[in-house]
């Protein structure tokens, strides 16, 4: 009887010790990680390294790579698209206000969306040439960019969708007509 009862308290122990172990490798969020010559755009399917301005990388849940976006208007477009069900774990981007240059921020300055501040309806383009979301790590950095730069500081939650999942306006770029051809 002794050992039947050692017995049960053992498997109730390893049950408890399995469950918090499982608990914990799902809230365990991954860092972000470097740029190579092999990050591919989730959608566009080209190298991250040949485009400028600020990228997003979006860890999943049960992969333990990043998907890559060119732009981080992309990025944010992927976790709100209806079409994508994906459970993302964190979504990093790179924090503008760190970064050194616009055309390369540098694998340093990464930060988690929920903590950051955006820019939105701005004169700079991202690295697709479309108009982009551009993150800030302060409400200060975000706001002295807007006062160069024009547009809006908002927070991830208060990014309008159609911003993000609206179509590309080709009459952006008058000298472009609407077949592509310059005029």
């Amino acid at each position: 009887m002794k050992t039947l009862i050692r017995l049960a308290a053992i498997a109730a122990v390893a049950i408890t010790v399995s469950a918090c172990s499982e608990q914990q490798s799902k809230t365990e969020v991954p860092l972000p990680v470097a740029l190579t010559e092999e990050s591919v755009g989730h959608y566009c399917n080209m190298t991250i390294l040949e485009h400028t301005g600020p990228k997003a990388q979006i860890f999943l849940a049960n992969n333990p790579h990043p998907i890559w976006f060119s732009q981080v208007r992309d990025g944010i477009a992927f976790i709100r698209s209806p079409e994508e069900q994906e459970d993302a774990v964190v979504v990093y981007v790179n924090d503008m206000g760190k970064a050194t240059e616009w055309d390369f921020p540098g694998d340093d300055t990464w930060i988690d969306a929920q903590q950051a501040w955006f820019v939105i309806e701005s004169r700079k383009t991202g690295g697709m040439g479309t108009p982009e979301v551009i993150p800030f790590g302060s409400e200060q950095s975000a706001a002295a960019f807007v006062g160069e730069n024009g547009g809006m500081v908002v927070r991830l939650a208060e990014i309008p969708d159609a911003y993000v999942l609206g179509p590309v306006g080709l009459d952006q770029n008058p000298e472009i007509s609407m077949t592509g051809a310059l005029q």
